[in-house]
């Protein structure tokens, strides 16, 4: 099959549902037990150090290698339902908004940060839009965490059951959730656009994937640093029982006073260190496809 030119100097939406849910599949399938690691380490109020095994594996701690591993896998169909929607909407989502914003305030940012880091700052914001409307899938990542970390919250209940005796329940911690995916997305936009700029790439469509690499990697640790608190507070809404109704505010205010201010960074450093790499491999890979896509779609 032959390339077909566009002819339009920007990705088509066929390309970016393709290549952006090409990512999300792929992401799926490799890091989906770090995802599960990560979420129980950031859920847990104990000690760590010296339970380490029993904090990831709980039940399974002492059960044969094969039953530990599979112990990762928890809630895999909510899993794929949630990543694969969410890197669509969020790698395919951000070029539209994107050109939305170029296409009615494009001066007003050149004018304000000139023609460079006026670029820059619509990559940012297209993001932090991006980031801020990801609220819609948040029931599909409620569902997905309390496999994680909570199983017996769905005690035998289907999907179809939960939503409709949860309703709203399933948003909750939305305002956490936007409050954290607002700064989140801005720093993994606004730093890999920087970074492409550092590496003297104009077109950031046309970067090559060593530039799309780079400049992931510092937009992940951007993104993960920047919405760590906010994070850890999300979670620990998502993961208690349905019918456990309680504030971020509560949550943070019990955090701070029992555990101190450094466990609004609990698992940070493992998510930047395989989690972040979680995000530098889809946002790579929906990057370089997404060009690619568009030369046949």
């Amino acid at each position: 099959m032959s390339p077909v030119p566009s002819g339009k100097g920007k990705d088509s939406g066929a390309a970016r549902i393709l290549g952006s849910g090409t990512s999300g599949v792929a992401e799926l399938l490799v890091f989906h037990p770090v995802d599960t690691i990560a979420k129980r380490l950031m859920s847990n109020k104990n000690k760590v150090w010296g339970n380490l095994t029993k904090v990831i594996f709980r039940e399974q701690a002492t059960a044969p290698l094969g039953k530990r591993l599979l112990s990762l896998f928890p809630g895999l169909g909510y899993a794929a339902g949630y990543k694969v929607s969410q890197r669509i909407y969020k790698f395919g989502g951000q070029p539209w908004f994107n050109d939305l914003i170029s296409s009615h305030f494009k001066t007003n940012f050149t004018n304000t940060f000139g023609e460079r880091k006026g670029k820059m700052m619509m990559q940012a914001t297209a993001g932090s839009l991006t980031g801020i409307g990801e609220v819609l899938l948040l029931p599909l990542d409620v569902l997905k965490i309390k496999r994680q970390v909570n199983p017996e919250a769905f005690r035998g209940r289907g999907v179809i059951r939960i939503f409709m005796e949860e309703g709203t329940t399933l948003y909750r911690g939305w305002g956490w959730t936007m409050a954290r995916n607002a700064p989140g997305s801005f720093a993994l936009f606004g730093a890999s656009a920087a970074t492409k700029d550092l590496l003297g790439v104009t077109d950031y469509s046309r970067a090559t994937w060593t530039q799309n690499f780079i400049a992931s990697v510092s937009g992940a640790v951007a993104s993960i640093t920047v919405a760590a608190p906010l994070d850890v507070i999300k979670t620990r809404i998502q993961n208690a029982n349905f019918e456990t109704r309680v504030s971020g505010v509560t949550v943070f205010r019990d955090l701070i006073r029992t555990e101190g201010v450094s466990a609004l960074f609990k698992g940070l450093t493992p998510k930047i260190l395989v989690v972040g790499p979680k995000l530098v491999f889809s946002y790579t890979l929906a990057q370089s496809l997404i060009p690619w896509f568009s030369k046949y779609v």
